[in-house]
């Protein structure tokens, strides 16, 4: 299939779009795989014996069931959203007991809290579902819905359904700056160490194909100098770290220009580019515009800008969640969540590449 759109494809799809945004419609379900960290985790590190976990209050304060789910934030995160949007049930954590018959064939999450592109990434928090593994969780997946569907049902749901993928981030930010002069940090001067992660990410994302996915969103890194954790620890009066900022500069990019490289190859649109560092700069530059009070000093937290330790009970807590952009230490709130998914429904090139939700929804319901 070729890689370029005609341009009455185009006009069709941009229609379509307008129509269904204008509307309101949502999609026809469709199954929808979650891979990688905290951003992306609804609970699965809440079955392992591990310190990555977002289990207990006041995570979940903004939830539904004003409950801690594991997800590290006030209440929904991204994968909620889309879930929303794309007219499906939020999935399940693939550790859940509950994920069993009918509830499979709403797809499943099986990102981790703490782990990277890389194996050693993380290793502070112990036990986790590192990449290896949640692939092997995603064939085992597989097997489990063909002996309740059959192998070709089973195939045709994970070819037309949709799949979030979020790495990258605690690369950096729990690898090459966790400590000084870390291993990877003497091994690897920042610019060879992106080639690296980018490389292994290749061999990721490839997998995911071998596998059967068709749609594949790959978010870039946040602006990773400029969370309140960096903050606390790097900054001097406010301004973003700049070492994590140049990661983010040098990684980004870099991932763009690799999914390019993986549709040339297979010859079709099937990684999409999402920019959430651009994204989240929009509300980080200007927080007022909005209707944030802040993008500096988190929700729930302690000491400079609310970015030192975890958030627990003993924690500041603010009254208005929606004032914040950002939850904790590291986690955009529900709020800046729901102006992420915004983007990655409606956005323009500058957001995603080649094509945002919008497109990818109508283009798929005229297949």
């Amino acid at each position: 299939m070729a890689l370029s759109l005609s341009m009455s494809t185009i006009f069709t799809v941009l229609v379509l779009q307008v129509v269904v945004a204008s509307l309101g419609l949502k999609a026809e379900a469709r199954a929808f795989f979650v891979f990688g960290d905290s951003l992306v985790d609804n609970g699965n590190n809440n079955y392992l014996a591990t310190t990555a976990r977002a289990d207990a209050p006041p995570y979940g304060i903004d939830f539904p069931t004003h409950r801690a789910t594991g997800r590290f934030s006030n209440g929904l995160n991204i994968p909620d959203l889309i879930s929303e949007r794309i007219g499906s049930e939020p999935t399940l954590p693939y550790l859940s007991p509950e994920l069993q018959g009918e509830k499979l064939l709403v797809g499943a999450n099986f990102a981790s809290a703490g782990i990277g592109i890389l194996n050693d990434t993380g290793v502070q928090f112990v036990d986790m579902i590192r990449m290896p593994l949640q692939l092997r969780y995603f064939e085992q997946y597989q097997q489990r819905v063909s002996g309740l569907i059959g192998e070709e049902q089973a195939k045709k749901l994970v070819r037309e359904s949709l799949v979030l993928i979020t790495l990258g981030g605690n690369d950096f930010v729990n690898n090459y700056f966790l400590v000084p002069l870390s291993a990877r940090s003497r091994q690897y001067n920042l610019p060879n160490y992106v080639t690296f992660i980018i490389s292994e990410y290749r061999k990721i994302l490839q997998r995911l194909y071998e596998q059967g996915a068709r749609r594949v969103l790959v978010t870039g890194t946040g602006p990773l100098g400029c969370v309140p954790a960096e903050l606390a620890q790097r900054s001097v009066n406010g301004e973003c770290a700049a070492p994590l900022q140049q990661a983010s500069a040098l990684f980004n990019p870099q991932l763009v220009e690799l999914l390019t490289q993986l549709n040339s190859e297979v010859g079709d649109h099937v990684f999409i580019a999402a920019n959430t560092n651009e994204m989240n700069l929009d509300f980080i530059n200007n927080p007022q515009q909005y209707g944030f009070i802040t993008s500096k000093v988190a929700c729930c937290g302690q000491g400079r800008y609310n970015g030192i330790g975890l958030c627990t009970r003993l924690s500041n807590l603010c009254q208005n969640r929606d004032l914040y952009a950002f939850w904790d230490p590291f986690h955009p709130s529900e709020k800046a969540n729901k102006l992420i998914v915004q983007q990655m429904m409606i956005g323009s090139q500058k957001y995603m590449h080649p094509m945002n939700l919008s497109m990818i929804i109508a283009m798929d319901s005229t297949v």
